[in-house]
């Protein structure tokens, strides 16, 4: 058995997905992020950055203590290690996948969350940010497209992988992150595929009556208002 601890978020829902995708099974563990319980000592001895999503798998390859995960990216890998699914063999097929779920990890995710930020939750609109991040996510949009443009129906090549898995809830929030999919035909027609499968729909219901219909400032201040003293203070009820 699997704990997901998750919150209805991209983030979240790449596990989610993987999870559904692989049969493995999973106990849900909500993480309310808006309540600030992602800095709890109980999550912080699991993920030390304070973010979900996390997993613990309770029966690892081999037996033993239980293993503790965090960073959804390292998740997939290990999931896919795990059930030796969704990440090719080859050496080149298998350092595609995993390219391009660092293209999602380090440009996408980061970017799109940005400029999430400063369109819906920014208590005041600068110009210049919502300029700068909107160009990168156009950007990256554009490099998106371009690959697909090439493999056809799955970013890493041929085959369905854990690089699909991890960009595309990001491009699920597309509307939020005012990209017009229409510009980015090979992008449309890719997600409009993989929506369609069972287990990625059943990865986005995951959770979703927990989602706040809107943002409160407890949290706001969850959320955004986190410095070094709080990890420092979470460490020190843990230890």
């Amino acid at each position: 058995m699997i704990d997901l601890h998750y919150w209805p978020t991209p983030n979240g829902w790449k596990i989610s997905i993987m999870l559904e995708e692989c049969g493995l099974p999973y106990r849900l563990v909500p993480v309310n992020i808006g309540k600030g319980e992602q800095f709890t000592p109980e999550f912080l001895a699991i993920s030390p950055n304070n973010r979900m999503p996390a997993i613990v798998d309770h029966a690892p390859a081999g037996g033993g203590a239980p293993v503790p995960v965090f960073e959804s990216g390292a998740i997939l890998l290990y999931l896919a290690e795990k059930t030796g699914r969704f990440l090719p063999t080859g050496l080149r097929e298998r350092y595609q996948a995993l390219q391009w779920l660092m293209w999602q990890m380090g440009g996408l995710g980061p970017m799109a969350g940005q400029n999430g930020h400063f369109l819906l939750y920014a208590p005041d609109k600068i110009p210049y940010a919502i300029d700068r991040y909107g160009k990168e996510v156009d950007r990256l949009y554009g490099v998106l497209d371009a690959q697909l443009a090439r493999t056809g129906a799955h970013v890493a090549g041929a085959d369905y992988s854990i690089a699909d898995m991890a960009i595309f809830p990001w491009v699920r929030t597309h509307k939020a992150q005012q990209v017009d999919l229409q510009k980015f035909p090979h992008v449309q027609r890719w997600y409009d595929a993989l929506f369609e499968r069972p287990a990625v729909r059943r990865g986005l219901d995951l959770g979703k009556e927990l989602r706040a219909p809107a943002l409160t400032e407890e949290a706001r201040k969850a959320l955004f208002g986190q410095t070094a003293q709080s990890v420092r203070e979470g460490a020190h009820k843990v230890s």
